[in-house]
């Protein structure tokens, strides 16, 4: 399917939040999937990902997560400086700020002739995470979670009580988790306390550990597993179809 592309500055309660919009050339209505990047926000391997779950019949919102904290447009290297300026911007805002960008991203999803109004979500790395955590979004109906860091150690900033792995029990959307059970960011028991909390806290899910590391979907760098990143693509593409349908 031939797409288009173009941006679009949305207002959120901490500022104008740039987002990347990918959608078939096609007239119609498309489901749609917010899809949320690495700390590097909208770089290449990140936007070929856009693009290519577009072609699938889908429109892609590609978010800067961490617009209050950069310049509009900013995009992170993959190299030293870019990994401390993100882990920086990771560790500075709060997951509620990330909630109320949620929140305007439905909003606008809502308003567009466009899109059918079903939405599901999508990410990478902390992108996994704001995935798992936009689930809590009463409009989002399904959320692909690649090997998303932080859940596990509750260690990103927010109110008591309101961290993403004790809020997991208010997640209504269907999930489906993806892991590298070589990531030495997620650990073994980082994994299976997710795992063990899903289960306790009665969600739909499927959990998928594959033998690859992190970032093994990132079409650059020596951790790319071009197999594996085909069969991961698939799945979330049938994910989608069923339940945003």
């Amino acid at each position: 399917m031939i797409i288009q592309q173009h941006s679009t500055d949305i207002e959120t309660p901490t500022g104008t939040m740039r987002t990347y919009v990918y959608r078939p050339q096609a007239s119609g209505k498309f489901p749609t999937i917010v899809f949320y990047s690495e700390i590097f926000q909208q770089t290449a391997p990140i936007a070929r990902t856009a693009a290519l779950m577009a072609g699938h019949g889908f429109v892609v919102l590609v978010p800067e997560v961490f617009h209050e904290l950069n310049p509009i447009g900013t995009v992170l290297g993959y190299d030293d400086a870019g990994k401390d300026k993100g882990n920086q911007d990771k560790w500075a805002k709060p997951l509620e700020h990330h909630d109320s960008d949620t929140q305007a991203l439905v909003n606008f999803i809502q308003l567009q002739d466009y899109c059918t109004g079903k939405i599901g979500t999508m990410g990478v790395c902390i992108g996994g995470h704001l995935a798992y955590r936009a689930a809590l979004n009463e409009h989002v109906l399904a959320a692909a979670c690649l090997y998303a860091t932080d859940i596990h150690s509750g260690d990103l900033p927010s109110a008591e009580g309101n961290d993403s792995l004790t809020r997991t029990k208010d997640i209504k959307a269907e999930l489906m988790m993806i892991w590298g059970k070589q990531d030495p960011h997620i650990p073994d028991e980082g994994r299976m306390m997710i795992h063990k909390n899903l289960l306790a806290s009665g969600n739909v899910f499927s959990w998928h550990e594959f033998n690859a590391s992190h970032a093994f979907m990132r079409d650059e760098g020596e951790r790319y597993d071009p197999q594996l990143a085909l069969r991961v693509y698939g799945m979330s593409v049938e994910l989608f179809n069923r339940t945003l349908a």
